[in-house]
């Protein structure tokens, strides 16, 4: 388990920034932007949350297998496959969230800043980032637990090979294949307390919006 463990949070650490970059941004850009194909691109952007886990993992095999270059580096069954299978499900709920912040910070704010002279950088990082923190740190608590949790997509892309690709969720499976239920049971404890905690994280920060 604690093979499958460290994988797990080595996923954990690639995806985090980028939840939080990418998460961050799209949300930004949806709620503070007006521009041609934003209701498709805000689509696209939540599909993969609303897709069953076989037909997300199906789509991304055929589009990294279509790919000459995924190819010639081998990325499909590979740990990059591993991180890229858990960032893309859990990305609708981070952009989801940090969306909900940056609207709820009012435009009078940030309208008053402009005519103070601040420029849009000064004005991001004083007024509406720290206004919108609470939402974007649940979102981001949520996304990391679906990150952590993610089974069907990383079984698709990436496979199930122990010592390089198997996560927790994967370990559990084996598990129980082999009828070893008290490692699975231990194993599934370990993701039920990180989901608990993120739940408990969220509400608080509910509690101080």
């Amino acid at each position: 388990m604690i093979q499958s463990l460290i994988i797990s949070l080595k996923v954990l650490v690639v995806d985090v920034p980028l939840l939080l970059i990418i998460g961050m941004s799209s949300g930004w850009l949806l709620a503070k932007k007006d521009f041609p194909g934003k209701p498709i691109l805000e689509t696209a952007l939540m599909l993969p949350v609303a897709l069953p886990p076989a037909v997300l993992g199906l789509y991304l095999l055929m589009a990294l297998g279509s790919i000459p270059a995924t190819r010639s580096m081998g990325l499909l069954f590979s740990f990059p496959a591993a991180s890229i299978a858990a960032l893309i499900p859990s990305m609708p709920l981070i952009i989801s969230a940090s969306r909900t912040g940056f609207l709820s910070v009012p435009n009078s704010l940030e309208e008053a800043a402009r005519t103070m002279g601040k420029g849009e950088w000064q004005i991001f990082y004083r007024i509406t980032l720290p206004l919108a923190r609470k939402y974007i740190l649940a979102g981001l608590a949520l996304s990391s637990a679906r990150a952590l949790g993610d089974f069907g997509v990383t079984l698709m892309i990436a496979g199930n090979i122990p010592g390089r690709t198997q996560t927790l969720p994967l370990y559990i499976y084996s598990q129980v294949e082999s009828l070893e239920f008290a490692k699975a049971n231990a194993a599934a404890a370990v993701l039920a307390c990180v989901g608990i905690a993120s739940l408990l994280f969220v509400r608080r920060m509910e509690g101080q919006s």
